[in-house]
């Protein structure tokens, strides 16, 4: 329809769509803010492309988001449903890192835009504190129905939108109100005894009476276009500009008091709306402490409040990375779109050498150049602020050519913030900002790169620290476990251990498959209590002396009761669940001793799979004397048997017999054919997420030996 919104050529373009799309939105909502964020194309990334109530500086710590980030906006477009956060609490709460950021009353809801074929991004819209703490039916319907709209513009488009670094403002209001600078309206305020300003959302005064400049020591001429925190040295604390931002985000009044040197307190009342914020300003005979100030010289120039929540911001994020490759990751997502950077390179410092950890933004033979640097290169000033411990900028190539000839040259970058990463006077590495254009750094950006300088070489040694304990961990576990596995005619065999999904402690789940003679074998599983080297060690001493009494001939539960005197007499306090299978292919039977192992699931080729009743015996460790019972079932050509560790059955709030009845029925409908292929359908099924424990699983299927009767 000619004038209608829906589409993109009514509107001019697909932003100017969007853009009255987000104003209808928030205007429609009765929402104080809205942000529109869609998926980069080139990486699984959120970038904040419209923005509606907020100035975009706000919005740093938010610009560009990971996908997985732990923020409601992800977890909507991930869920693929409405997320609502009823307050401050909720937010601190199930979003902490968020709610670092974003200390203030409001409520917030995020929705996914979900076209045709693919998720676009997702909308965002906060209110104030003051509003019911629960969206209504209807006002979730209004939200929905407004990002499927979105959605379908994007849907439309003949290509995808332009995704700008900063966002785009989207005035909230359908027309600009005219200022009030009407003589009668002029008149009226210079007549009260106590002052009035206006500020747009960006905190610029627009409007001052006498009574106001004289009030706050400056003439009005030189206050309007400003920010009082910039043009007023005794309001220039974070804590003053701190009372805007609440009140710019809650949208809610807010008074504090100031002290005007050398001994006049004022009272500043604002009341925001959605087109900037009105103050009044008082005498106020209540006495306040003035913000202390250094001896001596002016004290430098404080970072702007936001740049020290983006700092706040990302120091919760590098708590949060694990590994070096996350830390790669958080630098990359994160800390370059924060400081309008390209390029990393992070070096970590290895027997006086910096071997690159990782990098982004530049090809691999510019990092194979720079890699294995000595600490003493000249080539980069990487080296030299390790030494001084001081960190080196360099807004053009011409200044980093001054010092470092060859640097320049080397990946054809334009700017450099080379960052020395020391914790307690040791070296631990260097991280490198780079920019495709030259960069002039502000005072505040030196200061919150050298501040996360620390924070990024905290995070660094913790990472490597943490790899090394997992690859050594990962390396002891598969040396205690079977290198292959045996051939036996009528037997085919599939074995696979998983560890646990986190942590660097060494498992105790173990396995093995003997080949006894050419027509019997032996299968064991089981798992030591705990995980540690302790189990690890126990571990193998109970893979070895199983192996030792199984190929001596002894039978199932002469196995396990031997073994149990020899854990006696090692006087371990760690416990051992075991399953021994006694497989014997002639026959066509199968012994299983138990030791309080979980039972094994037995699948006969013309019968329902199901759990397979082994009587246990005590755990392996429990000096009891007692025998171990043996149970022998019949092992017909095209049985299949499953042998695993509980960590495949013991899930964290599920029934483990329903969850081992579960696993039998999925055993049953699968193809056995391929045993590998059946392996991951058996895991994927029980633990389709992250594993919490480790998961060893043995299955054995019996097939017709060669010259046996049919």
């Amino acid at each position: 329809m000619p004038g209608s919104t829906e589409h993109s050529g009514a509107a001019g373009s697909l932003d100017d769509a969007l853009g009255v799309a987000l104003a209808d939105t928030v205007r429609g909502t009765g929402a104080s803010i809205g942000g529109l964020y869609l998926i980069e194309e080139a990486e699984p990334v959120l970038r904040l492309v419209a923005l509606c109530g907020l100035p975009p500086a706000f919005t740093a710590p938010w610009r560009r988001l990971p996908l997985t980030a732990p923020v409601p906006v992800a977890d909507a477009i991930h869920d693929d449903t409405l997320v609502s956060v009823a307050c401050q609490e909720e937010m601190a709460r199930r979003y902490p890192r968020a709610a670092a950021v974003l200390p203030y009353p409001f409520a917030l809801a995020a929705v996914p835009l979900t076209g045709v074929r693919r998720s676009w991004g997702g909308l965002v819209l906060m209110w104030p504190a003051g509003r019911p703490r629960r969206i209504s039916p209807r006002e979730r319907g209004h939200i929905t129905s407004s990002a499927r709209r979105m959605a379908r513009l994007l849907d439309d488009a003949d290509r995808p939108p332009a995704l700008p670094d900063v966002p785009r403002v989207v005035p909230a209001d359908a027309t600009r109100h005219p200022a009030q600078t009407g003589l009668a309206a002029a008149d009226y305020l210079e007549r009260l005894p106590e002052g009035a300003l206006a500020l747009d959302l960006e905190g610029r005064v627009t409007f001052a009476t006498s009574t106001a400049a004289r009030l706050l020591g400056r003439d009005a001429d030189r206050l309007l276009g400003t920010r009082p925190w910039h043009s007023l040295p005794w309001l220039d604390d974070p804590v003053y500009e701190d009372h805007y931002r609440t009140a710019l985000v809650s949208r809610t009044p807010v008074s504090f008091t100031a002290l005007r040197p050398p001994d006049q307190p004022l009272t500043f009342q604002l009341y925001p709306d959605t087109s900037g914020i009105s103050v009044r300003v008082l005498p106020s005979t209540r006495r306040t402490e003035a913000p202390p100030q250094p001896t001596g010289a002016r004290p430098p120039v404080v970072a702007p409040t936001g740049r020290l929540y983006q700092l706040v911001h990302l120091a919760a994020a590098l708590t949060e990375t694990v590994t070096v490759r996350d830390l790669v990751a958080l630098i990359t997502h994160q800390i370059l779109p924060a400081f309008g950077a390209q390029g990393l390179v992070l070096s970590g410092v290895d027997a006086g050498r910096l071997k690159i950890t990782g990098h982004h933004g530049y090809p691999a033979d510019v990092m194979e150049r720079l890699d294995a640097l000595s600490l003493d290169t000249d080539l980069t000033p990487a080296g030299q602020v390790l030494a001084s411990g001081t960190p080196a900028f360099f807004a053009d190539p011409a200044e980093l050519a001054a010092s470092y000839p060859e640097a320049p040259q080397i990946s054809g970058k334009q700017a450099w913030a080379f960052l020395p990463l020391i914790i307690s006077g040791r070296p631990v590495g260097c991280c490198i900002l780079s920019y495709a254009r030259p960069h002039t750094f502000t005072a505040d950006e030196r200061a919150v790169l050298t501040s996360l300088s620390g924070l990024i070489a905290q995070a660094l040694d913790r990472a490597r620290l943490y790899d090394t304990k997992h690859r050594l961990v990962h390396e002891l576990q598969r040396a205690l476990l079977p290198r292959a596995l045996p051939r036996l005619p009528g037997l085919d065999v599939a074995a696979r251990y998983l560890p646990a999904g986190h942590g660097t402690e060494v498992g105790g789940d173990f396995f093995d498959v003997l080949r006894l003679n050419d027509t019997t074998a032996a299968a064991v599983i089981g798992d030591v209590e705990g995980h540690s080297v302790a189990a690890a060690a126990l571990m193998g001493q109970v893979r070895t002396a199983i192996h030792a009494h199984a190929t001596a001939g002894a039978a199932p539960g002469q196995v396990l009761a031997r073994t149990n005197r020899l854990l006696a007499d090692l006087d371990s306090e760690l416990l051992v669940s075991c399953l021994y299978a006694h497989l014997d292919l002639s026959r066509g039977q199968a012994s299983f001793a138990s030791a309080g192992h979980v039972p094994p699931l037995l699948r006969h080729a013309r019968h329902p799979a199901a759990v397979l009743d082994v009587e246990p015996g005590p755990l392996l460790g429990i000096d009891t004397g007692d025998d171990y019972p043996v149970t022998t079932v019949p092992l017909l050509p095209g049985t299949t048997l499953a042998l695993y560790t509980d960590g495949l059955v013991e899930l964290p709030g599920s029934d483990v017999t329903r969850t081992t009845a579960d696993l039998a029925g999925h055993l049953d409908t699968a193809d056995g054919h391929d045993l590998e292929r059946l392996i991951d359908r058996l895991v994927r099924h029980t633990t389709p997420g992250q594993h919490t424990d480790d998961i060893a699983v043995i299955l054995l299927r019996a097939s017709r030996l060669r010259g046996a009767p049919a």
